[in-house]
């Protein structure tokens, strides 16, 4: 798998201030844990789909509702890109320390996303899609004092609400990660972004750069 930050062929914008540090991509992908999967179809429509995803080795896999025309028209094999955004705020240029002093300041948005791209396959089939949905219930299950599994429902139950999914999995073939997050502003002016987040009710934290 090939890591991307700021190529400047990468279809992700990531100048070189805000490429994430690639130590950091994994836990925030696992943390966020769901992405909006995007493909194109044989008639060069896109389609997108929200889903809970999980990032395993080079593979990144995700579950559709069967109801959801979008895994029919995901041709096996074609390229494909899953999106994971993490939390955004707007910046105010009056937080800054330095519209004080001489008022160049201007607004803008602090994000951090990640692109994964590969190749995509489509998984009809009912022993796959248990084993993801396993997998995605122990992972979001762990923590709890009393987590529930999937054997705790009666097995036909679980099969049940097993027919109207359709797995998908990603070959992640590159990635690209941008935090921009006040990188390039002064320790005063991402203080002042800080405080008024807060001020605004948001919670700063992987908003601003330490």
């Amino acid at each position: 798998m090939v890591l991307v930050s700021s190529t400047p062929d990468a279809s992700l914008y990531v100048p070189r201030f805000n490429a994430m540090d690639a130590g950091g991509v994994r836990p925030f992908v696992d943390a966020v844990a769901t992405a909006q999967l995007v493909t194109v179809g044989e008639d060069g429509i896109p389609d997108a789909t929200f889903l809970p995803v999980l990032w395993d080795g080079d593979r990144l896999v995700g579950h559709l509702a069967r109801a959801n025309p979008h895994w029919r028209r995901i041709v096996d094999g074609s390229p494909a890109l899953a999106i994971v955004t993490g939390p955004d705020a707007y910046v105010s240029p009056s937080w800054y320390a330095t519209k004080r002093e001489h008022g160049k300041v201007v607004p803008t948005w602090n994000y951090s996303v990640v692109h994964l791209r590969g190749r995509i396959t489509v998984h009809d089939d009912a022993t796959w899609v248990r084993g993801l949905v396993t997998r995605l219930t122990d992972r979001h299950e762990s923590a709890r004092d009393e987590p529930w599994a999937v054997t705790d429902a009666p097995a036909d139950y679980v099969e049940k609400n097993l027919r109207p999914i359709v797995g998908v999995e990603v070959v992640v073939e590159s990635v690209e990660a941008k935090a921009k997050l006040s990188q390039n502003r002064s320790d005063a002016d991402r203080a002042g972004v800080a405080t008024g987040l807060v001020a605004d009710g948001r919670d700063a934290d992987g908003l601003v750069a330490p």
